[in-house]
């Protein structure tokens, strides 16, 4: 008999280097999900991301088990990477704080391609422009 879900809930957290402090803790805690038992496997399975955030989504059962999906990092984690700065702009009209180029835009759009709502590279392509320039970054050709 299939297990029947109570809750499903998304966190972000950075990969490998989890804790159960605050504020990862706590909500897992709230929702029924064991923060130590979670934890452990959510780091053994994003070691590779080295600290990089990650969305997680979480699905709990009625037996308090639990499965999660990780998720891409947010867009705009991989922006700031890409223009190697610290955050986004406050004004991003009128104050630009960092370049990304047209191969470093494609590259972000593939590696979200499967956690966006666009049907080809381009259509991801101007969703990721857009977030770039939502933070005052520049695309340039």
């Amino acid at each position: 008999m299939a297990k029947k879900v109570t809750k499903q809930f998304k966190i972000m957290a950075p990969g490998g280097k989890a804790t159960p402090a605050p504020p990862i803790g706590p909500a897992l805690g709230a929702n029924g999900v064991n923060p130590g038992q979670f934890i452990q496997q959510f780091n053994a399975r994003t070691a590779e991301l080295n600290g990089r955030v990650v969305g997680c989504l979480i699905t709990v059962y009625s037996d308090r088990s639990f499965d999660f999906e990780i998720k891409t990092s947010p867009a705009s984690v991989l922006v700031k990477e890409a223009a190697k700065i610290e955050s986004g702009s406050g004004e991003p009209n009128t104050k630009k704080v960092g370049k990304i180029t047209k191969s470093q835009l494609e590259a972000i759009a593939k590696d979200k391609m499967k956690d966006l709502n666009a049907g080809s590279l381009e259509a991801a392509m101007r969703v990721i422009a857009g977030t770039c320039r939502s933070m005052g970054v520049v695309v340039e050709n």
